[in-house]
């Protein structure tokens, strides 16, 4: 049997909870259900400090009324210290404290005034440092059994530990007592207790303890309702060694719900829309919050609210919203979208059943947009509209109408829709709107004639794309009267009927009168009408100015090419007299009916056959200008001379429009034949004509097709075509062949002008200045002439270019002389000695620096005098040296020193 410690009293922690007896009585009969009011909890027990303040709220309690009413009240057991509210939410009616109790507990009524029926609960206060006294758990055993050998023994009975409670978020010293776990048997034995399960030795492991030896179960943290609402252990007792002493009994510990969570919304922002005019009730949106709470308890029980609302136009509380659900609706009629377009609320969620005092509460933004209806008409902003148009013109605006409508711009309940209700019978005006600024546009759609009409009244109403909602009347703005003035113009004389078709045969000789094609003036003032001829392809036709008879100034022809299918068209052009002067024109449609005028020809006019009569016939028709009857069929028939053609051919009859020419004799030579061939119409009057064929005669293959010239010629070129090929081609020589004389030419020209060189630029007649001195003349076979006459050299002797005597003193840049003919230029330096070499050996001619020489021996016997004769006044007193002034100005200073000068 389970038992408690005599603890003296009741145990104000709130893990007696577990071990209260409270029930709420539920009596089922047959067919009925008894429900019994009473508190949730025959006590209540609450940690608080020992001051606790007026006002405070300590705690509240549960009553199940079984549906009895408002006629239940709570009533406090000690009023001048604690007062009760109507919800059960006990708070300190003073400043007290609660060690001057000295551990009195508060008695709760609730009392039923009719019945006079009364229940009582306790409500005890625990300070945070009170000793706390455990309960106690005893392995229960059931009776005493005396066996048949006289032996006693005892049964266990199976029974159901009550939950033990454990509020959650506990702030109280760590770890905590909950309760003790005690064997009767452990005045025998001794005994070592544990516990398993999640919590104990499973995940989330250590939040609960025992004490083997005294089988004390402690809890080591605070716990969370929200992660883990209850645990399910097992306490077991074993002896030292590890024999089981006991069945192991079942312990569930209880989180109880504490309010540690605020409501959170399931959006910051909600947006919702209701119809502008809509009445009250109508439903706008809903809400929601969540809290993490327990939902079965007043913990997560929410409760929402508006507490604000703006703008406050034109009441304060245009909404409610259900404290349980959320749903907002509307409570009041006046909304307007023209005065306030959009509503701003603040909702608020508050959990403990929406308690202000010790409930948690969040809060949350409604945006309520009123969408716009139609409840406001297009309204004129004149009642009378005018305008001005001239006659004649169409798609011109005559004014705008301009409206004002207080919906939303740009929406079917602003849109306006313009229509004429009367003064235009016959639809010569159309209204359209234009989508931008709303105005209605009097457009003109069909011409209006002055003559008929100077003035015309249009009634218009404005209308909304979308019918007015119900309740709204059309004010009288929504119409307007629009005077319209038409202008007079000078209109345009007009031919009737336009075109104008009269029909008669060709051939009607010049001056023969067609007809009168007259107009007449719109206007009604007198005017004079002349006439003119616009437009007559063919000439053929005039107009008297003044009265519009036609008449013909040649013959008309039904072939002529400005005929299409026997119409003949001529346009005039009728002018006024007015200010400014106007023109009108009409078409006049001449039909002309055939007649024979058109005699018959051959068709094709060319053809060709074989040398020899094979089956190649060739078959011919006639084409004729005139129509059916005046055509075909056609009479064909060989004309009697040249008499060479009925020898020669023959004509067989296909049908009334075919015939077949042939070759009547067995062998015709090679070439072109005119065969003449009467033809006769189908005339009431026929007309005949000798029409001739060209027949090419030639040389056929085997497949009967021509292989000769002719029939390249008569595929596509004839003889002038291909002269003027040949003609084109000779030019085409005749050019490349001037332009390569004159290439030649150029090269002769560019040749000589290297020849022609200034002789004083031309540094062979210079005096050089050399390293080491050369040999004498008389070793060396060339002709010192040659030196100053380089013209007079041939190609073929000139040293190639790059190639210099070895003493040369290279000149920048080198005179452009005649190229001799010579190897191309060695990579090798010793190539290049040997090239030069060969050169001096082979060409005698060749000037001295175009060879490879040796200078280490002047030798004997020069025709030069010495150099050193320069020096000597004795030495060729007598010579003559005027004659150096002819080579050039740099030798005239030698000419001035040795000429005899004095100076």
């Amino acid at each position: 049997m389970l038992a408690f410690n005599d603890l003296g009293g009741r145990d104000p922690s709130p893990v007696a909870d577990a071990f209260a007896c409270f029930w709420q009585v539920v009596v089922w009969g047959e067919g009925a259900t008894l429900c019994e009011p009473a508190f949730t909890q025959p006590e209540y027990s609450v940690i608080v400090s020992d001051v606790i303040t007026e006002g405070q709220a300590l705690l509240k309690v549960s009553f199940v009324d079984c549906g009895r009413g408002s006629g239940l009240r709570f009533e406090s057991g000690d009023p001048a210290d604690f007062r009760i509210g109507a919800d059960g939410t006990v708070y300190a009616a003073r400043t007290l404290h609660l060690s001057e109790r000295k551990g009195q507990s508060l008695k709760i009524r609730m009392k039923d005034a009719e019945a006079q029926e009364v229940w009582l609960t306790h409500v005890s206060f625990t300070l945070p440092n009170t000793p706390k006294q455990v309960p106690e758990i005893v392995f229960p055993w059931r009776s005493v059994v005396v066996g048949g050998d006289g032996s006693v023994s005892r049964v266990k009975r199976d029974w159901v530990i009550p939950p033990i409670n454990v509020p959650e978020n506990s702030r109280g010293q760590f770890p905590e007592e909950l309760v003790k776990i005690r064997s009767d048997r452990d005045k025998i034995n001794t005994l070592r207790y544990s516990v398993t399960g999640p919590g104990a030795d499973q995940t989330p492991t250590g939040l609960f303890i025992i004490d083997p030896i005294t089988g004390q179960l402690s809890v080591t943290k605070p716990l969370d309702r929200e992660q883990i609402s209850n645990f399910h252990l097992r306490a077991h007792a074993v002896d030292i060694n590890g024999n089981q002493m006991e069945n192991p009994i079942d312990i569930v510990i209880n989180v109880i719900d504490m309010n540690d969570n605020r409501p959170e919304f399931s959006h910051q922002i909600w947006n919702g829309t209701v119809d502008e005019g809509a009445k009250p009730g109508s439903f706008v949106m809903t809400v929601t919050a969540q809290d993490k709470d327990d939902p079965n308890t007043a913990n997560g029980m929410l409760r929402y609210k508006i507490l604000s609302q703006s703008p406050e136009s034109p009441s304060t509380n245009m909404f409610t919203i259900n404290n349980k659900t959320g749903k907002i609706i509307t409570v009041a009629a006046g909304l307007d979208r023209e005065k306030v377009s959009q509503y701003t609320l603040i909702i608020q969620a508050t959990d403990m059943e929406g308690n202000p005092m010790y409930g948690l509460s969040n809060t949350a933004t409604a945006i309520i947009r009123l969408l716009d209806v139609n409840d406001n008409a297009p309204e004129f902003t004149r009642e009378t509209f005018h305008g001005e148009v001239p006659e004649n013109r169409v798609n011109v605006i005559v004014t705008n109408l301009t409206v004002t409508d207080k919906d939303k711009p740009g929406t079917p309940a602003w849109n306006a829709v313009y229509r004429i209700t009367s003064g235009d019978p016959t639809g010569r005006f159309s209204i359209p709107t234009d989508p931008t600024t709303n105005e209605g546009l009097i457009t003109v759609v069909k011409p209006i004639d002055f003559e008929m009409s100077h003035l015309y009244t249009l009634i218009v109403v404005a209308e909304n794309e979308v019918p007015l909602v119900g309740g709204i009347h059309r004010t009288r703005q929504s119409t307007a009267t629009i005077s319209i003035r038409i202008i007079d113009v000078n209109e345009s004389p007009n031919f009737d009927p336009n075109p104008k078709q009269v029909k008669l045969d060709e051939g009607l000789p010049a001056g023969s009168t067609l007809t009168t094609f007259t107009a007449h003036d719109p206007d009604r003032q007198g005017q004079s009408i002349r006439y003119s001829k616009l437009f007559d392809p063919a000439n053929w036709l005039e107009i008297d100015p003044n009265s519009g008879r036609i008449s013909t100034i040649t013959l008309l022809d039904r072939e002529s090419p400005y005929v299409r299918n026997n119409l003949y068209n001529a346009t005039f052009m009728a002018s006024d007299n007015g200010i400014p002067p106007a023109s009108g024109t009409g078409t006049l449609q001449i039909y002309l009916l055939d007649i024979n005028d058109n005699a018959p020809r051959v068709f094709p006019r060319e053809a060709e056959v074989c040398e020899r009569p094979e089956p190649n016939a060739i078959n011919i028709t006639a084409v004729d200008g005139d129509l059916s009857p005046n055509a075909g069929p056609f009479a064909f028939e060989l004309a009697i001379r040249p008499s060479d053609v009925r020898r020669n051919w023959t004509l067989t009859r296909l049908s009334g429009e075919y015939v077949q020419l042939s070759l009547k004799i067995g062998y015709l030579h090679s070439g072109v034949y005119e065969v003449p061939i009467l033809i006769t119409d189908s005339g009431n009057l026929p007309m005949a004509n000798t029409s001739y064929l060209r027949v090419k005669v030639c040389q056929c293959d085997h497949h009967g097709d021509c292989v000769d010239m002719e029939r390249i010629m008569a595929a596509g070129l004839g003889t002038g075509a291909i002269i003027a090929i040949l003609i084109c081609i000779i030019i085409l020589l005749v050019l490349v062949l001037l332009f390569v004389m004159w290439m030649k030419r150029r090269d002769k020209e560019r040749q000589a002008k290297q020849l022609l060189i200034d002789p004083e630029d031309d540094v062979r007649d210079n005096i050089l200045k050399y390293d080491e001195e050369g040999g004498g003349e008389e070793d060396q076979d060339y002709d010192l002439s040659q030196l100053q006459q380089p013209d007079t050299l041939e190609h073929d002797l000139v040293k190639p270019v790059g190639i210099r005597r070895l003493d040369e003193r290279p000149l920048h840049p080198e005179p452009s002389y005649p190229l001799r003919s010579a190897a191309p230029h060695p990579g090798d330096i010793g190539d290049f000695i040997h090239e030069g070499l060969k050169a001096a050996d082979t060409d005698p001619t060749a000037p001295p620096y175009d060879s490879l020489l040796v200078f280490d021996y002047e030798g004997s016997g020069s025709t030069a005098g010495s150099l050193s004769s320069l020096h000597s006044s004795s030495s060729g007193g007598d010579q003559d040296y005027d004659y150096l002034s002819e080579w050039g100005p740099r030798f005239r200073k030698l000419a001035d020193m040795y000429g005899g000068n004095d100076d």
